[in-house]
């Protein structure tokens, strides 16, 4: 007897060599290989999982053609330990599923990243064209600060005011500009005009936590500037609540560290008014507060013809108040 070893079926007549349904070579019943066995079917390969970036900060920038311009910005939340528990969760996942969720996150990351990339460069487009400069005043200076320059511009922060503002309540009492920006998770920038350059000057602004209240990001001066904000630029910004300051450069949808916060007994405490000043010294800037030198930083970031603005955050009423350029 033998037997079709691709249909497996038998015919008796040893005489014939091959089936009669599909041709194959017959094989003896004796001599009978054992059936194939399918292979399991083998994982699919995936891509390993690329890295996507977080969404950046997105924000807001509104032409203002009689003044200053104005940005509203959501700061980057900071990294916890819960993304070891997050990698460990994706990853058991991923040996679960299979790549079509890897595929699916860099999909996610790449539109992030492209909603930052769009945010960046609307704003690099946006038109400084027919705006005015702030009313100036020029005066000797009669203050005891230690500064070797003397001839001191006097900002009118009256000019400061944005004709229409959602991102934050803008308004002056008196020769004080009060500013507090509308959402706590945002902070607010408003950056001053060409003509009010930082580079090779002082700079300096007094600033007065209203309420004594809490901010994690802080209140302050912003200096080397570009006239749209948040693209490139320092602040030196203070807690006083706490008695701590902290710098931080700018680029677009990012705001990063160059001093962390620091404690500072140079510091007035609660609702007293405290004096920032950004002192500019060919290549690095010297930090003043209340006519204490509390740091000194190299200037990497710095915009070449930046200029002079104010930074509040965490939704807290803030009152800036002196602001003055001396040269």
């Amino acid at each position: 007897m033998k037997i079709c070893p691709r249909c497996q079926k038998t015919y008796t007549d040893d005489n014939l060599n091959f089936c009669l349904e599909d041709g194959s070579v017959l094989n003896t019943m004796n001599a009978v290989p054992p059936p194939p066995t399918n292979p399991m079917n083998e994982p699919r390969a995936t891509a390993q999982p690329q890295g996507f970036s977080q969404p950046q900060q997105q924000g807001w920038n509104l032409q203002q053609p009689g003044g200053q311009q104005q940005y509203a910005v959501q700061p980057a939340k900071k990294a916890s330990k819960t993304w070891i528990w997050v990698l460990l969760i994706l990853g058991t996942v991923i040996l679960v599923c299979g790549g079509g969720i890897i595929g699916a996150f860099i999909y996610v990351g790449n539109k992030a990243q492209e909603v930052a990339n769009a945010v960046a460069n609307a704003n690099y487009n946006v038109s400084t064209k027919n705006r005015n400069t702030s009313t100036t005043s020029n005066s000797t200076s009669t203050s005891t600060s230690s500064s070797a320059r003397t001839s001191v511009e006097d900002l009118d922060l009256t000019n400061w005011v944005p004709k229409e503002s959602k991102y934050a309540d803008v308004h002056t009492e008196g020769d004080e500009l009060f500013v507090k920006n509308n959402d706590p998770k945002y902070y607010y920038v408003l950056a001053g005009t060409d003509d009010q350059k930082t580079v090779d000057a002082d700079a300096l602004i007094t600033v007065r936590n209203i309420n004594n209240s809490d901010t994690n990001l802080g209140y302050g001066l912003v200096f080397h500037s570009m006239t749209i904000p948040l693209m490139k630029g320092y602040a030196f910004v203070i807690d006083s609540k706490k008695k701590r300051y902290r710098v931080v450069h700018h680029s677009p949808t990012k705001e990063d560290a160059v001093i962390n916060w620091t404690r500072s007994d140079a510091i007035n405490d609660g609702s007293q008014p405290n004096t920032l000043e950004a002192r500019d010294n060919d290549g690095s800037v010297d930090l003043y507060i209340n006519d204490q030198k509390v740091n000194t930083i190299d200037n990497a970031f710095g915009y070449a013809q930046g200029v002079i603005g104010i930074y509040s955050s965490s939704g807290i009423p803030v009152a800036f108040s002196n602001m003055q350029l001396r040269r």
